[in-house]
Order: C-alpha cells, then structure tokens, then sequence
C-alpha cells in the first residue's frame, strides 16, 4: 500500500510539473490559467475549508480538494499543449526558485490582508462615536 501511495505521489508531482509548463503556453486558454493559480493557492494557503485541527476530515480536504483540482485543470488545457508539456516535464525539472517564488508571493498577499484588516480595525476601534 505504502508503494502505491508512492507511485501515485510521484505521478502527482509530474502531473503539477506538467501544469506549470503547460500554463506557460500561450495556447493555454486564461479560464484555464485562473483555475490552476486558484488551485495552487488553495494548495500553498494555510487557510482550508475545513481546518487542518479538525481530525481526520482536515486532512481528507486536502487529499481530495488539491488532487480533484489539479485533475479537472488537466481536461481544461488542450490536449495538444498537454502533450507537449508531459514531454518538456518529462526532459527538463523546473527551475527550484519557482516554487519560492510562488511561496513568496503567496507570502506576501497573506501578509497585505493582515496588514489591511489589522489597519481597518484600528480606524474602526479609534474612530469618534457620534
């Protein structure tokens, strides 16, 4: 059980490298492209549907979620783009610092909306009352 588990995150991981070279296409359609990032920003957010802490089910989002999307963002892309992108995945690794890129502006948005809600707050708690 623990090999299949293995093989299966294996094809996932070149499923995902598959994507980023398919969605640097310019044949790739944009609701396809949006779908992905939503996909990817789920996957990278410490924010979920159902919390992490809430056992078993929050993991189990997760592990259905991530994958269902990643599969549904592979029927969005063109058959032919796809082809061509499982073959450059297949040759080539992408580069590492895309994923500290993505990490970073993920980073970075999180860090904005915390500093935008904290600065709302403050004019919402020190604002004269009438």
């Amino acid at each position: 059980m623990l090999d299949k588990f293995k093989s299966r995150a294996r094809a996932l991981k070149q499923e995902s490298l598959t994507l980023y070279f398919a969605l640097r296409d310019p044949r790739t359609p944009w609701y396809a492209r949006a779908f992905v990032a939503v996909v990817v920003a789920y996957a990278l957010s410490p924010i979920d549907l159902i919390p992490d802490f809430v056992p078993v089910l929050g993991y189990l989002d997760d592990l259905i979620i991530v994958p269902a999307g990643i599969a549904l963002a592979l029927k969005l892309i063109p058959p032919q783009v796809m082809a061509e992108a499982r073959v450059t995945a297949a040759s080539q690794r992408a580069e590492r610092r895309v994923g500290f890129i993505g990490a970073g502006i993920i980073a970075l948005i999180w860090i904005l909306t915390i500093i935008s809600a904290l600065a709302l707050f403050i004019r919402l708690l020190f604002r004269e009352k009438i």
